[in-house]
């Protein structure tokens, strides 16, 4: 119990600074708090660390590019602010491992897959913001001969490959550190389940997720039931219920699900 109130303040902490700064909205820091909460009073403080890698990481670069990403945010279901359901794409699975944690103590594929999901989501956040710099247009994940428009769901390039590759590491690296009676091989494992895991958020976008048009403006966009400029948007493709917050969902439940499968295969949890 005093674990968990300790998580409570910090939590809160966090979240309430996030929520000054413009990283989370009301309902989103409210989410946020309960899973750090979780996360310290069921983890400790390493798991606790590794969300923080995750989401200082992320929101920072959410904020610094917000301004480049200004001419292509109609394009973007939601803003740089952080809802719950955004929180929950990121954060549930990684927050579901830690309540794994506590009824499976002591077991190492727990937090294998803790940090896999936290490195899949990493490398989306990061592949999304500085995919931006990227001063070609992307191409389409499922046609790589077909290039796209900045911020088209299922774009992929060299330049946001490689910010994916980089958000994972840091995870992996992190969580080699954090534990370092783990095997550095995990380490590997942790990254390419984060990469993979941003290509597949990647090739849902392109093919199933919920993608709409706005009859006036003409443009494909991920908002819905209006687009930027007020018009209803009608949809186009992918499946209504899937939209950009399960898509993050399952970035991370691949992630962790490939890192766990070959962890099992090499004998390492």
């Amino acid at each position: 119990m005093i674990q968990l109130a300790a998580g409570f303040i910090l939590a809160s902490l966090v979240a309430w600074i996030a929520y000054s700064l413009h990283g989370l909205t009301r309902d989103g820091a409210v989410t946020a708090a309960l899973f750090g909460t979780l996360i310290f009073g069921f983890g400790g403080w390493q798991w606790s660390l590794l969300l923080l890698a995750f989401f200082i990481s992320s929101s920072a670069l959410t904020l610094l590019f917000k301004d480049r990403k200004r001419g292509i945010n109609e394009k973007f279901s939601k803003g740089s602010e952080r809802d719950a359901g955004q929180v929950l794409g990121n954060g549930g699975l990684a927050t579901a491992f830690v309540l794994l944690n506590a009824v499976f103590p002591n077991q190492s594929w727990t937090w294998v897959g803790f940090a896999a999901a936290l490195a899949s989501v990493n490398a989306d956040t990061w592949a999304t913001e500085l995919g931006t710099l990227n001063p070609r247009p992307p191409r389409l994940i499922t046609d790589l001969r077909k290039r796209v428009a900045a911020g088209t769901s299922g774009g992929v390039s060299l330049w946001g490959t490689g910010a994916a590759l980089l958000g994972a590491a840091l995870i992996g690296l992190l969580s080699v550190l954090l534990f370092p009676a783990e095997h550095w091989i995990l380490f590997f494992l942790i990254t390419v389940g984060g990469l993979l895991g941003s290509l597949f958020d990647s090739f849902l976008g392109a093919t199933v997720q919920a993608m709409y048009f706005c009859p006036l403006d003409r443009k494909e966009t991920e908002k819905h039931p209006l687009h930027t400029c007020g018009t209803e948007t009608i949809l186009i493709r992918g499946w209504k219920w899937l939209n950009n917050d399960w898509v993050n969902l399952a970035c991370g439940a691949f992630g962790s699900a490939l890192a766990l499968g070959l962890a099992f295969l090499l004998r390492r949890i």
